[in-house]
C-alpha cells in the first residue's frame, strides 16, 4: 500500500494553512517567490489560474517527491481587478468602493504531484458589502487585518462585520475553495479521507 506523497503549501496565507487544518491534513508551509503581476489585458480567471500554477510549479521544483499546493485571490469590482492594498489609505479606498455593493471573489488553485503534472481550475463567489461610511472602514483599516487581503478585507475574521450575503462557496472567498480542491486531488488519483488522503485505489479496495 502507498503513502500518499507529502503536501506543501506554497502559500504564506495563514487563511489557507487554517482550512487545510481544518481539513485534518498534514503539510508543511513553503511560500512561493513568484510575483503577483497582473498581466496587460488578462482576464481575472486567468490571471488566478496562471499565477497559481507558476506558484506550485516553483516550489515543486525544489520538492519533486511531494504534492505542492498553490492558490492565488482577486477581488473584483465593475470589471477592475483589486489586489492586496500596498498602504492603509489605498486599503481605506478600496473599502469605501466596496460599501454597499456586490463584487466578485475569484480563487485559482494549482496542485502539482511528484511525476510532475500540474492540475488547476478556479472559482468564483458573489459577495455584497453592506454600506458603511469612511469611519467605519477607517476604524476597519487601522486593526491592521485588511492589510495583506485582496480587496482589503478578510471574510473569516473582523471582516465579517462588513458582509451582507453571499452568492457562491465561503471558502472560496477565504482563499481555499474546497470543492475544487478535492476535485484536483481526485484528478491525480487521490482521495480525501476526512482526515488524510489515500490513493482512490486503495480506499475502493477497503
Amino acid at each position: 500500500m502507498r503513502d500518499a506523497p507529502d503536501l506543501v503549501l506554497a502559500s504564506a496565507s495563514p487563511r489557507r494553512a487554517d482550512l487545510l487544518r481544518q481539513l485534518g491534513l498534514t503539510f508543511r508551509i513553503e511560500p512561493s517567490l513568484i510575483p503577483e503581476d497582473l498581466l496587460p489585458g488578462e482576464a481575472p480567471e486567468a490571471h488566478v489560474e496562471r499565477l497559481s500554477q507558476a506558484k506550485a510549479r516553483e516550489v515543486w521544483e525544489r520538492n519533486r517527491s511531494c504534492l505542492v499546493l498553490a492558490g492565488d485571490t482577486v477581488v473584483v469590482l465593475g470589471g477592475q481587478v483589486l489586489g492586496k492594498p500596498s498602504d492603509a489609505a489605498e486599503a481605506q479606498d478600496m473599502l469605501m468602493a466596496l460599501s454597499g455593493r456586490t463584487h466578485t471573489v475569484v480563487s485559482g488553485l494549482a496542485l502539482c504531484f511528484p511525476d510532475g503534472s500540474l492540475h488547476s481550475g478556479f472559482e468564483r463567489t458573489g459577495v455584497t458589502f453592506r454600506a458603511f461610511d469612511e469611519a467605519t472602514a477607517a476604524a476597519y483599516v487601522s486593526t491592521g487585518e485588511p492589510m495583506d487581503k485582496a480587496g482589503a478585507y478578510g471574510i473569516q475574521g473582523l471582516g465579517s462585520a462588513l458582509v451582507e450575503g453571499l452568492n457562491g462557496d465561503y471558502h472560496t472567498v477565504v482563499g481555499l475553495p474546497v470543492p475544487l480542491l478535492l476535485e484536483l486531488f481526485s484528478k491525480g488519483g487521490l482521495h480525501y479521507d476526512f482526515g488524510g488522503l489515500v490513493y482512490a485505489t486503495q480506499e475502493k479496495s477497503r
